[in-house]
């Protein structure tokens, strides 16, 4: 019985070993420089002049998640439409349910002013 968990088992040390040895390979690879121009910020060759910290509209995040959400959901869509005939009545009920979500989804984004671009 142990012989069947131990490629899940190699796989989880594995993904638990690999980042940590990725970040001290890294650790041990990287430049040093005591130089204080180090911390300094970098904006085409000049300082900064007033305040660095902007203010940008956050519809960009909302665009983009919108973006993300219906395109994530669209994929789920391809898989079901291979496999259509053989689903049955079950996987169209699912479907309705699934594409029922997305609609209201989407008509929420819509109504919170997620589309409009200002």
């Amino acid at each position: 019985m142990l012989k069947e968990y131990l490629g899940i088992s190699l796989f989880l040390a594995a993904g638990l070993i690999i980042p940590f040895l990725a970040f001290a390979v890294s650790r041990l690879l990287q430049p040093r420089s005591n130089s204080p121009m180090k911390g300094d910020p970098y904006e085409c060759g000049m300082e900064t002049i007033g305040e660095t910290w902007i203010q940008f509209k956050s519809n960009y995040f909302l665009y983009a998640l919108v973006f993300v959400a219906f395109d994530v959901e669209t994929v789920f869509l391809y898989p079901w439409a291979v496999k259509f005939q053989q689903l049955g009545a079950f996987a169209i009920v699912e479907m309705f349910i699934f594409i029922t979500i997305l609609v209201v989804g989407f008509w929420y984004a819509w109504k919170e002013g997620a589309l409009e671009w200002k």
